[in-house]
């Protein structure tokens, strides 16, 4: 899974057949139909209906998952059991809390599903590090800065202050195990500015992409977790310097009036990697 873009991950209605139909076309690197948060008890069965007739009509330019409902609602084993019989690609699991629940989520996946976790509680922050460890399906962690705010009880901040040690802590989490770290979502659609300056700051703290819930997101979110111009130049650049045989058997070299070891030289290939993913190279 790490080798493919994560950078725009939309969550769609699965209850709404006009967002079903619309998330065919649209250029986020995945697309979730949600049964949890965006649809009302009365509609869960008529969602996870939706979402599953989805999967088996295909027809997705993005890659395709899911979100459940919990495991301990009353709506979270039924939406794994009919998501069982089809190919989905991934399940996104919402309130993971334990080392426990992903087993269990792993045990109840359907084959051809990876599985993204959702970091949303205390309890979830504090078992980071056996939660990410588990393996099996588990492909990334996911902040769910809506709940955990609500759950850690801390005030708004423009720059996510409170935060800041979990969005952190997240990160490391996820890469300690080779994992793939999503960033939460961003609710003021209209603010552009204010979704521009959160992407930035997911990506400068390690994050690979961001959820959204809005089409008009996306753009934003595949500029910002995707390399830059400039990133792009200083990679190739590195790795020329090394491929010269003058670098041969050395550790460490100058590079632009800086000195670069061999650690950037792995960091430049990944980027160059993930450059020619975005832009089709």
């Amino acid at each position: 899974m790490t080798t493919q873009l994560w950078r725009s991950l939309l969550y769609l209605p699965a209850s709404n057949a006009r967002a079903i139909e619309k998330a065919r076309t649209l250029d986020c690197d995945v697309a979730v139909l949600d049964l949890e948060d965006a649809v009302a008890p009365e509609m869960k069965a008529e969602a996870r209906a939706a979402a599953v007739e989805a999967v088996h009509s295909g027809g997705f330019g993005p890659r395709l998952g899911v979100r459940i409902n919990g495991l301990d609602t009353e709506w979270g084993a039924k939406d794994l059991k009919a998501l069982s019989e089809t190919n989905v690609g991934l399940i996104v699991a919402p309130k993971v809390e334990s080392a426990e629940a992903v087993r269990e989520l792993n045990a109840a996946l359907p084959a051809s599903a990876a599985l993204i976790a959702m970091i949303e509680t205390p309890a979830a922050l504090m078992r980071l590090e056996s939660i990410a460890g588990v393996g099996g399906a588990l492909a990334g962690l996911m902040l769910g800065v809506n709940d955990l705010a609500a759950t850690l009880g801390t005030g708004p901040a423009a720059d996510r202050e409170p935060l800041k040690p979990w969005l952190a802590a997240t990160v490391a989490a996820a890469k300690m195990h080779g994992l793939i770290a999503l960033d939460g979502v961003f609710n003021r659609i209209e603010d552009g500015d204010g979704l521009a300056a959160e992407c930035a700051q997911g990506r400068l703290y390690g994050f690979d992409g961001k959820s959204l819930i809005h089409p008009s997101q996306i753009a934003a979110a595949n500029a910002a977790f995707a390399p830059s111009p400039a990133e792009v130049e200083q990679a190739e650049a590195i790795v020329a310097a090394f491929a010269d045989p003058t670098a041969d058997g050395k550790g460490a070299i100058r590079v632009g009036g800086a000195m670069v070891e061999r650690l950037h030289l792995a960091s430049a290939e990944r980027l160059l990697a993930r450059h020619r993913m975005a832009t089709g190279g």
